[in-house]
């Protein structure tokens, strides 16, 4: 079942100068914030306190340094990665064809889970923020049925990708742009992975699964699952353009407009994460 929803993909930024704009949208999403700082603060406090010293000074000199558009960028990046977060957590947590993956097949979702939350926190440490949305909306059956699964993860990451490209373009330091092309790496290979998962779906849960519809709204192939000779941008030139993309996951308006299920809203929880391998820390800014 390729079920379509309406998760829009942006094509200029005068088309997204709506109740998705920049403005609005970050203004909605400094109201709801105001309510997140308690019960995340600890968390802050924790992660910060596992920096090195070198790290706390670099991340330091990032904050005191930070432009309007960097932070913008950031924020919808922290917001991104909650999402993120949230999504890979229920996948493991309630999806029924989770059990039934093979183990590596598994292993991948629950790296990726600890991954997303590293970027959330590592981004944070850098606005002195969190992020001011912590529950999200997804489309009917989305833990439910394995094909909306996969449509919508892989959804998911395509706007990962073309919203760090964002960043890769637009923001004002090296550090961030670099820092930016780090994660997007990551992120593709998420696309990736889950492409990977779709033939692995037992019959029991309507698997295999031969096609996975993203962002753009095509039925791909699954094979190969790697089917990018360059990543795609969307066509996205601004941090309004992934925002508009996200707005049906976090506002309760625009997910019932898009058809999402709007009975139930999944709070983003988040953790102390230990990555895979230490060779992929974050190490510095340099990533030396």
């Amino acid at each position: 079942m390729n079920t379509s929803y309406e998760i829009e993909v942006i094509p200029s930024p005068e088309d997204s100068q709506s109740g998705s704009s920049r403005r609005s949208f970050l203004k909605g999403a400094a109201l709801t914030g105001a309510t997140t700082l308690a019960a995340l603060g600890g968390l802050a406090t924790a992660a910060s306190a596992q920096q090195h010293d070198e790290d706390n000074d670099s991340m330091k000199s990032e904050h005191d340094h930070l432009k309007k558009g960097d932070l913008d960028i950031l924020v919808a990046a922290e917001i991104a990665e909650a999402l993120a977060v949230t999504t890979y957590s229920n996948i493991i947590d309630i999806a029924p064809f989770f059990k039934a993956l093979a183990s590596d097949d598994q292993g991948y979702l629950i790296a990726a889970r600890k991954e997303e939350m590293s970027h959330y926190l590592l981004e944070q440490s850098v606005t002195d923020q969190f992020t001011p949305f912590t529950q999200f909306f997804y489309p009917p059956k989305m833990f439910a049925d394995a094909q909306t699964t996969l449509n919508v993860l892989v959804t998911l990451e395509d706007a990962f990708i073309a919203a760090y490209l964002v960043g890769v373009r637009n923001f004002s330091t090296r550090n961030l742009r670099v820092t930016a092309a780090r994660i997007m790496g990551i992120e593709s290979d998420h696309r990736t992975l889950a492409r990977v998962l779709g033939p692995s779906v037992t019959a029991q849960f309507g698997g295999p699964i031969e096609t996975i519809t993203g962002i753009q709204g095509v039925a791909e192939s699954v094979d190969p699952p790697n089917n990018n000779g360059y990543e795609r941008t969307l066509c996205w030139t601004s941090i309004d353009q992934a925002l508009a993309a996200l707005t049906p996951f976090v506002d309760f308006n625009a997910a019932k407009a898009a058809g999402f299920d709007t009975s139930q809203a999944f709070p983003f929880q988040p953790f102390n994460p230990t990555l895979p391998n230490p060779l992929g820390d974050f190490v510095s800014f340099s990533g030396c």
